[in-house]
């Protein structure tokens, strides 16, 4: 999970400049730091210097003191000199300067959060500029502002369409360099959309036009847009070698500051890389380079969330101690500001004394204070909330609660959804903490609402917010169903009740896979997983932390709840005891006794007497944390297991994509695999059993097996051919990583992504989907309780109705017999998928060799089961 927040790099022209028709352009970006989680990170780094406002009568010396004034982080101050030195322009006729002067208060209220007054700066500029003749390139510089305070509100796709008109302007100007910068700007867009291929496409673009060019800050910037844009997707080590590209240009020129913010970007990808000692030492080194004090506090932030992550408790504290005096001596910034309330966060990991604590307090509160001296509601709202989690952990409720609701008032009369959130939470948790459950649970409900409402934009890593979504957005979920589901005086929970956690359950299934993907991927039309089938009942177990609740959803719309006290620990101890039983070698009574104990958790006497008396025939759940590594097939009554008795199905949430029965003509299958040993993988001898033996039994092209099995060959035959179901019979796996999710052809790896783009390549139309993905040769990475957390998003982006998988390897003669009896019951009329598998399974349970559960249980159905 990639813990650090990814804010652009814009390479758009900041016009700070000379107060002229020659503009001195600033590149206005700061590297992604680990820092504390949930804060922002400035864009552009105070100075040691601390300004007074200029009582000058002259508009260029108001200018150059608003400038000053913005580089120190003083915005409101800023604003005040920019906005005299714009009325004197504006009486004395120049539309040019006043311009200009505008274009830079859209920057500062933009860097406040006053969107409007930035939006209205921004109109006025361009407006004034279609009246001054021949000035297509401040055309094309305004237009990048533009774009900028587009992409700062999440409007993305309005971004990249200003950038594209900056560019055609720049290249009318003849201005190549800057063609270059608004290029990188529309990088920026696309990474925002979640197009990181494209944003890869046009930086490479970037790199072949720069390609003849000397060492320069803008080869170095672009490089350093690509790396982190590389590191965004997954492709870690292309990153650092791209980064070290632009580090090796920056230090050939002597760029101080482009050095410090690259060595940055490498302290990050080490940390994706899970490569510490290094990152640290990248960490180390951008310290050393650092030529303003907020930039070298910045990256010793970095370095002590490390120390501290990987447990170096006593050299953290010294650079805690360090970091600490060195907070003192910074001028009032936003900059500086976020960096205490980092300082605070980290503290609070250490294991904080009450000396910790009150420093932590003075700390906090001398920040909230230079944000309110500023007028950086934005940064006062971090302070004071973050201060009011302190009183929280004190159990001074009272006073966290006040500090809490002025902390949100802050955040939401300046839309900032993405802090907002998290008040309401820590709200929620005060009230909770004082028995007022019936405000908590509608605090923690606007929480869960405003997360709903900018769930694309943290995912896509453009927002200014840096989180953990373990630690700062599924808790959020759980504890609002754990209040929904609280049980008063041993009284039923309420229908309302049960809906209402079912939709909480439905909004966190669907966040979890947005976070795995780092972009939101459930766009397409669903219809909602308990209208879908008369026969078919929905199973949502729900874990917290002192008990699983169970609801139950019916054909005829009504909801059972069934809890069990368990802690949540020993549940995840019970659950790990069966993962690891499902072994060959392991005793079937062994595997029976724990499946057992799982199965009177989930199910029991009491809610297979409600499925018998509505005629069930197929249960679909809708799996919780560490279950979805454990095949449903497995759990054991007594005396049969569950898929001797229902046809079984999981569903990655509540709804379904586009869910109909299969249709019966002859059925066109796409197959594809290897038997062979290649890229260290061992060989599969039995994948040419089970491809010829399907290929009897289907319609089919030839099979393309061992050297032919490559993504060109796949593209070339799915682009010709409408097949209805893509069985791929070769090694995979599923991991909590999107980067580390994948499918084995002869001489590469598709990645989940890349996996979509060859199923997608002809034009599917509504008439011809594919039905079904079967991946019979896959399993999920070893120690990683969220790993079918892979399985669930390769289903989703495949565009297939249904996948079949496995959720570990099994041996290939098993799996080849399985597919076999697979495809001849999917033949038959009016079987449906889930009971196509679930009697191959019984098929190879019936076979003295494969009786063990090791064998048929781990195959699952997600998916539409019809």
């Amino acid at each position: 999970m990639n813990l650090k927040s990814k804010s652009s790099k814009l390479v758009g022209y900041v016009i700070i400049g000379a107060c002229t028709t020659i503009l001195v352009m600033l590149l206005g970006w700061k590297p992604q730091p680990i820092i504390a989680k949930n804060l922002s990170i400035a864009s552009k780094a105070s100075t040691d210097v601390v300004l007074t406002q200029s009582l000058s009568n002259n508009p260029a010396t108001l200018f150059q003191n608003g400038k000053q004034l913005y580089h120190a982080g003083q915005y409101a101050a800023a604003i005040a000199s920019w906005l005299q030195a714009s009325d004197m322009y504006a009486k004395q006729g120049d539309r040019l300067n006043h311009a200009i002067v505008l274009n830079n208060l859209a920057l500062a209220y933009q860097q406040l959060g006053q969107w409007k007054e930035a939006e209205h700066a921004i109109s006025l500029s361009l407006e004034l500029l279609q009246s001054v003749p021949q000035q297509e390139n401040l055309l094309a510089q305004v237009l990048n502002i533009q774009g900028n305070i587009q992409l700062a509100q999440g409007k993305a796709q309005e971004a990249l369409t200003i950038w594209q008109r900056a560019t055609v302007n720049y290249e009318m100007s003849g201005d190549k360099d800057g063609a270059i910068r608004s290029k990188i700007n529309q990088s920026q867009a696309l990474r925002s959309l979640g197009l990181y291929p494209k944003a890869i496409n046009i930086l490479r673009q970037v790199q072949i036009e720069l390609k003849e060019h000397p060492a320069s800050s803008l080869k170095a910037a672009s490089l350093l847009n690509l790396g982190d844009t590389l590191e965004l997707s997954g492709y870690l080590e292309d990153a650092k070698i791209v980064l070290q590209e632009s580090l090796a240009i920056s230090k050939e020129f002597s760029d101080a500051a482009m050095i410090a913010d690259t060595l940055l970007s490498l302290g990050n990808t080490a940390y994706s890389l899970q490569q510490t000692a290094e990152a640290i030492s990248y960490y180390q080194q951008a310290v050393q380079a650092s030529t303003s004090p907020i930039q070298k506090v910045q990256a010793q932030l970095n370095q002590l969330r490390l120390q501290i992550e990987s447990q170096q408790s006593e050299s953290a504290r010294l650079l805690l101690t360090d970091i600490q005096t060195q907070l003192t001596k910074l001028p009032s910034s936003r900059a500086s500001v976020y960096a205490r309330i980092n300082f605070v966060k980290s503290l609070a990991k250490l294991n904080p004394t009450s000396s910790d604590r009150q420093v932590a307090a003075q700390t906090l509160a001398t920040a909230a204070q230079q944000a309110k001296d500023m007028g950086d509601p934005r940064a006062e709202s971090y302070a004071i909330g973050y201060l009011g989690e302190i009183y929280e952990q004190n159990q001074q409720f009272s006073e966290a609660q006040s500090l809490t609701e002025k902390a949100l008032i802050l955040a939401q009369t300046n839309n900032a959804s993405d802090i907002a959130y998290r008040w309401q939470w820590q709200l929620g948790r005060v009230l909770k903490s004082q028995g007022i459950t019936s405000k908590a649970i509608a605090a923690y409900s606007e929480a869960v609402s405003t997360l709903d409402s900018i769930r694309g934009d943290l995912v896509s890593s453009n927002a200014d917010i840096q989180f953990s979504f373990r630690d700062s957005v599924e808790p959020v979920y759980r504890q609002l169903v754990a209040l929904l589901l609280t049980h008063d005086d041993d009284k039923p929970i309420s229908q309302e009740n049960l809906k209402a956690a079912r939709t909480v359950i439905e909004s966190l299934q669907v966040a979890e896979l947005d976070n795995f993907f780092k972009e939101a991927c459930l766009t397409r039309l669903t219809t909602q997983i308990d209208q879908v089938d008369p026969l078919a009942a929905v199973i949502y177990p729900i874990i917290l932390f002192d008990r699983i609740e169970v609801i139950i959803s019916l054909p005829d719309g009504s909801l059972q709840n069934h809890t069990t006290k368990i802690s949540q620990a020993k549940l995840e101890s019970l659950l790990g005891k069966l993962r690891r039983s499902l072994r060959r070698t392991s005793l079937e009574t062994e595997i029976q006794a724990v499946s057992q104990e799982i199965y009177n958790i989930l199910l029991g006497k009491e809610i297979e007497s409600i499925l018998a008396a509505n005629k069930i025939k197929t249960l679909a759940f809708v799996l919780d944390g560490s279950l979805r590594n454990l095949p449903m097939a497995v759990l054991y009554d007594g005396q049969h297991y569950l898929m001797e008795k229902y046809n079984l199905a999981i569903a990655p949430g509540l709804q379904l994509i586009d869910p109909q029965p299969l249709k019966r003509q002859q059925l066109t299958v796409f197959i594809g695999g290897l038997s062979k040993e290649t890229q260290d993988f061992t060989a599969l001898p039995n994948v040419e059993r089970e491809v010829q033996q399907i290929a009897t039994l289907v319609s089919t092209q030839s099979p393309l097996l061992n050297e032919m099995f490559i993504s060109e060959s796949i593209q070339k035959q799915i682009s010709q051919i409408p097949f209805r179901v893509v069985h791929l019979a070769t090694h995979g796996e599923f991991s909590s990583n999107a980067e580390k999710t994948f499918v084995l052809t002869w001489n590469s790896r598709l990645g989940i992504k890349q996996l979509e783009a060859l199923l997608q390549t002809r034009n599917q139309d509504g008439r011809n989907p594919i039905e079904l993905l079967v991946l019979s040769a896959c399993k999920t990475a070893k120690g990683d309780n969220r790993a079918a957390l892979g399985l669930a998003g390769m289903a989703v982006r495949s565009g297939a109705r249904s996948t079949i998988a496995s959720l570990w390897s099994v041996e290939d003669s098993a799996t080849a017999t399985l597919m076999e009896n697979f495809y001849q019951e999917l033949a038959t009329l009016g079987t449906t998928k889930a009971d196509a598998l679930r009697k191959a399974q019984i098929s190879l349970l019936k076979k003295t060799q494969f009786t063990h559960p090791f064998y048929w249980s781990p195959f699952v159905l997600v998916g539409n089961w019809l």
